[in-house]
């Protein structure tokens, strides 16, 4: 662990914790302006961005030890907002470059890509942001910290991570003037059972991303 991990994991832990709030805070409210759709010509690098900086975040929890909730059980929040609206408008937003392929757990040999969606990802990264910060505007920052640190290691974390893949290899495929004409098998190695999967998988996403890349400028 680095001295500034170290650093960063034992300061006083009122300061870490509202710099994990603030920018969790900071990215529902930033990513919820961009499904707006106001600005579509630079949707996809600003979501590269403030993935990249949630990931930030993200790996400052991964890396501090354990919080432990000052309750047994969690304390309920009340109903989880719906976000079905910003799941929609993200759909829209980024037709037809939504559906990616993502193999979930690298380290599972011959595991079989499949189809994901970034927009399913954006509300479902939200989703677990919104529970810990309800937890946490209602003063039980322990409890907060617990559930976004857990939530990272077991889902946040890895669908953001898929997320920012394909973010940045959209943007990679827009600057270097390569647009995705076609997809080709990814799977080079797999049963045959995976190697349908994948196929599968790539159908869905030749269907839904045809020709070049739906953006204008970046």
């Amino acid at each position: 662990m680095s001295d500034a991990t170290l650093h960063d994991a034992t300061r006083d832990p009122d300061e870490f914790s509202v710099q994990i709030a603030d920018s969790i805070e900071s990215f529902i409210v930033a990513v919820t302006e961009v499904a707006k759709g106001d600005e579509p010509d630079s949707a996809v690098p600003f979501l590269l961005l403030e993935v990249s900086q949630l990931l930030l975040t993200g790996g400052r929890l991964g890396a501090h030890e354990d919080f432990v909730p000052d309750e047994r059980y969690e304390p309920d929040v009340g109903p989880e907002p719906d976000v079905d609206e910003l799941r929609e408008r993200f759909a829209a937003l980024l037709d037809p470059i939504d559906v990616y392929s993502e193999v979930f757990d690298p380290y599972v040999p011959r595991t079989a890509p499949v189809a994901c969606r970034i927009s399913d990802d954006l509300a479902d990264i939200v989703t677990d942001l919104r529970h810990g910060l309800a937890h946490y505007r209602d003063g039980r920052v322990s409890e907060a910290l617990w559930w976004w640190q857990f939530s990272y290691l077991s889902n946040w974390g890895p669908t953001a991570s898929a997320a920012l893949r394909a973010l940045q290899s959209l943007v990679a495929h827009v600057r270097l003037d390569s647009p995705l004409d076609e997809l080709d098998g990814l799977d080079t190695d797999a049963s045959a059972g995976e190697e349908q999967l994948a196929e599968e998988a790539g159908k869905v996403m030749e269907a839904e991303i045809a020709g070049p890349l739906g953006l204008r400028s970046v």
